[in-house]
């Protein structure tokens, strides 16, 4: 089956809409103008004239005399008994008034007018066939014998219902036209939703279902088919990328494993300490890779969480947990739980916190419910963070301390694996200012529907 293309049924919209508007105007005109001005009628007077030279002409001068008056428009001859219609008659419209005029001028010579005589023969168009762009006859007597036939002719070919040839195929044409579009209306809509499903698209969810184009233009069987493709390798990336992570990270613990039980034999305690420090930091750096690489490609686990009491484990098993100032956890919040990642919520809050603590000194914790939504509040006694920089240290290896030391902060991960740990429990994490004037980091969690 041979389907026409994009551009061609893109040509073929140009040419309808062009087709259409000459189909209109051509309509316009004949019903502003009517199909009565369709045939210019000779005046009165020409009339009178014509009849009484040919009745004077001898045979060789009406013979020029016809000659000078026939045109295309305009067909005069000389008959004898020749039957006229009577007036009334079905194709007699020697009453209507318009030819007032005619009677007036040509009086009793005047024998009829009418309408739809076919060309060479004797018969007549019985109505509605024989519209007013049907020719008008005019039969005068000259003498005794003689009749003077006039037939004023429309200056276009006529069809039998009167109307002028090629309108009807114009009609034709745009009703075909018409549906041509339609039917290309249909091969364009899916456009719609396939800019839908490619919105949908997320390399870490599930694949999203394509517009079926099987009956379609092969450029949108193409088009789709490609996205589709897209779709697939993105999905296999992300696998892969998760995968590579998961190995680096089950590779790395084993050499950070056998690092710990060789630095047991380091003799100078504080180097010891500091070595132990390192690979604990070398791990939590990995730890939060995995997450947010599980995150990414929507591989974390969902169970109800009591999103409160994790909050309070994390704070008071943390080593420095003398260094957390204030926690507070309001019963609302204590009722409410959430769908998430035990891990990664933990994660969120030890980063957090471990943020303040670093920067700020100490850090107040606060869990609170606001409607459908658990806030947590982490703030810190520190300087704060310029308006401008809190967009930014939410990505990846930005810190307010531009040098990589250890000593100064860590690798610049931890709030924007934070932030990709919430956005993947579909919340929020904001940076603001505390009451106090040191830093705040705000996190929104939805709380699941019924709980609380």
């Amino acid at each position: 089956m041979v389907r026409a293309g994009l551009s061609a049924r893109l040509a073929a919209i140009a040419a309808t809409a062009m087709l259409t508007t000459w189909v209109t105007i051509v309509s316009v005109y004949y019903l502003s103008k009517g199909l009565d001005e369709g045939i210019s009628l000779p005046a009165p007077q020409q009339l009178v004239a014509m009849a009484g030279l040919l009745a004077e002409a001898g045979p060789a001068d009406r013979q020029k005399v016809l000659a000078i008056v026939r045109s295309p428009l305009v067909a005069v001859s000389v008959e004898t008994d020749m039957p006229v219609p009577e007036t009334g008659s079905g194709n007699s419209i020697l009453e209507q008034s318009r030819f007032e005029p005619y009677r007036e001028a040509l009086g009793a010579a005047l024998l009829s007018v009418t309408a739809g005589r076919v060309e060479g023969g004797d018969r007549w168009l019985p109505r509605p066939f024989a519209g007013s762009v049907s020719p008008v006859v005019f039969r005068i007597r000259l003498n005794d014998a003689e009749v003077l036939q006039i037939e004023a002719r429309a200056p276009y070919v006529v069809t039998w219902f009167g109307l002028p040839a090629g309108f009807g195929a114009g009609v034709i044409g745009t009703v075909f036209a018409l549906v041509a579009v339609l039917l290309l209306h249909s091969q364009i809509r899916p456009l719609g939703r396939l800019a839908a499903a490619v919105d949908r698209m997320d390399p870490a969810g599930d694949p999203v279902a394509l517009p079926d184009m099987r009956y379609g233009a092969e450029e949108m069987k193409t088009l789709v088919g490609a996205f589709d493709r897209l779709q697939g390798r993105l999905h296999s990336m992300m696998r892969a990328r998760l995968a590579l992570i998961g190995g680096i990270q089950h590779d790395v613990r084993t050499f950070a494993t056998r690092l710990r039980l060789r630095i047991e034999h380091i003799p100078d305690e504080e180097q010891r300490g500091r070595a132990a420090g390192d690979i604990e930091a070398m791990i939590t750096l990995l730890d939060d890779s995995l997450l947010a690489g599980r995150a990414g490609v929507g591989a974390l686990d969902e169970e109800l969480l009591d999103l409160a009491g994790l909050v309070i484990a994390e704070v008071r098993e943390r080593p420095d947990a003398d260094r957390v100032a204030t926690l507070y956890v309001t019963e609302e919040a204590r009722a409410a739980q959430v769908l998430g990642d035990r891990l990664a919520l933990r994660r969120v809050v030890f980063n957090l916190v471990d943020n303040a603590i670093k920067y700020g000194a100490a850090a107040h914790v606060r869990l609170a419910r606001d409607d459908q939504v658990l806030v947590l509040t982490v703030d810190d006694e520190g300087p704060g963070i310029p308006a401008g920089q809190r967009e930014m240290l939410l990505e990846p290896f930005v810190r307010m301390e531009p040098s990589r030391a250890r000593r100064t902060g860590g690798a610049g991960l931890g709030l924007a694996v934070a932030r990709s740990l919430v956005e993947a429990h579909g919340g929020r994490l904001d940076l603001a200012e505390a009451p106090g004037g040191g830093g705040r980091a705000l996190v929104r969690v939805p709380v699941f529907a019924g709980t609380g």
